[in-house]
């Protein structure tokens, strides 16, 4: 319960809605739950916390504002519903949150304005200048072009990034569901509820795909691998049921509720947290056993001889997958040759290098500098 009592001295939160939250099975609105949202988080608001609310539902906003009665099929009709719903979802934000004395501010990401070290900045910036503006950001992807994420419901993610991007102090995850359970619980009554967790459990990152209802594009799986970001960026994240009225209120005042991952002792380089959740991978260079075990334990660079395979087209510079040779990330690393130039070194010592390519830049494959562990 010591980690609970941590979270009263948060200033900085981000909180995560998600569609089967704010929505009836109907796949409409629920007004209600979203005007006590809104009145939750202004209220922490004025206690002088800084919140930022990362929302779903755009998609099930444009459904009821047109009259649809199911979820689309189509990624066309998808993103149209969505580029009318977002409109619709930010308008009763701004209607909950004026009715409190709130600002807020619409703010559409995708995958690729963390990917540019440039609009990673930006985009860092731009939020903090809000809060220190006194503005809620209400964040959501954009829908209505990032096709990868409508296809895969990424809000979760996207919650993750944010928290790393602004160093919040806790990342709420609201959803429809009590919190990490040992299985499903709608199919296993005897499944168990995790109080408090201090690494990913394997087999439940595999197994937990399952979508929410039909009108939400995550399921646990998503937020399993939210929980890895945060935790290895050192922000506390608790996954929690956004249908009991006061769940976030309840988790800053310490108490029992949901799933804590507790994050792990001290927090990333801010560009080395770029380099493992900001940036998209160009490609999967494979090591072997001692390697690994060079990178996990022993703090060192990779170099060409643990590398036993290549996958993808990548340039020097690019983020890589850096995997086991049983396919288990371990962690990612801006690469100092490209991909078939790694391919030709592989295996190789570093006196080799000049000899294969000509000419030699460096030794390492991937300098520690460069190196982030996500294991």
């Amino acid at each position: 319960m010591e980690a609970r009592k941590k979270l009263k001295d948060c200033r900085r939160i981000v909180v995560k809605v998600g569609s089967s939250t704010i929505t009836h099975d109907s796949g409409l609105i629920n007004i209600s739950r979203l005007e006590k949202l809104a009145r939750e988080l202004a209220d922490l608001h004025n206690e002088g916390r800084e919140v930022l609310l990362v929302s779903s539902g755009a998609v099930a906003a444009g459904v009821g504002r047109l009259g649809h009665r199911d979820y689309p099929k189509t990624l066309p009709l998808k993103q149209a519903l969505a580029a009318v719903g977002q409109g619709t979802l930010l308008h009763l934000y701004e209607k909950f949150f004026a009715e409190y004395g709130k600002d807020i501010a619409q703010v559409l990401l995708t995958k690729d304005d963390f990917d540019e070290r440039l609009r990673y900045l930006n985009a860092r910036n731009t939020l903090t200048t809000l809060l220190q503006l006194g503005v809620i950001p209400v964040i959501n992807e954009n829908d209505t072009v990032a096709v990868e994420e409508i296809r895969f419901g990424d809000n979760d993610t996207l919650s993750a990034l944010v928290a790393e991007i602004v160093d919040a102090d806790l990342l709420v995850i609201l959803t429809d569901i009590a919190g990490l359970y040992s299985d499903d619980p709608h199919v296993n009554p005897q499944a168990e509820l995790y109080w408090e967790l201090e690494e990913i459990p394997d087999m439940l990152e595999k197994g937990l795909k399952g979508r929410g209802n039909k009108f939400s594009s995550g399921g646990m799986y998503t937020k399993l691998l939210a929980a890895r970001m945060a935790m290895a960026s050192g922000i506390p994240m608790v996954v929690a049921d956004g249908r009991t009225p006061g769940a976030v209120r309840e988790i800053i005042d310490g108490r029992r509720v949901g799933t804590l991952f507790k994050p792990k002792v001290g927090r990333m380089q801010a560009r080395k947290r770029w380099i493992a959740f900001g940036s998209q991978t160009h490609g999967v260079v494979s090591v072997d056993n001692g390697a690994a075990d060079a990178l996990l334990k022993k703090g060192k660079s990779l170099l060409p001889s643990g590398v036993v395979g290549v996958e993808g087209d990548f340039e020097r510079g690019n983020v890589v997958s850096v995997q086991t040779i049983e396919g288990r990330e371990i962690a990612r690393g801006m690469v100092n040759y490209s991909a078939d130039e790694i391919r030709a070194i592989m295996g190789r010592k570093t006196t080799e290098i000049a000899r294969i390519l000509g000419s030699k830049d460096y030794d390492e494959v991937i300098h520690r500098n460069n190196l982030s562990l996500i294991t």
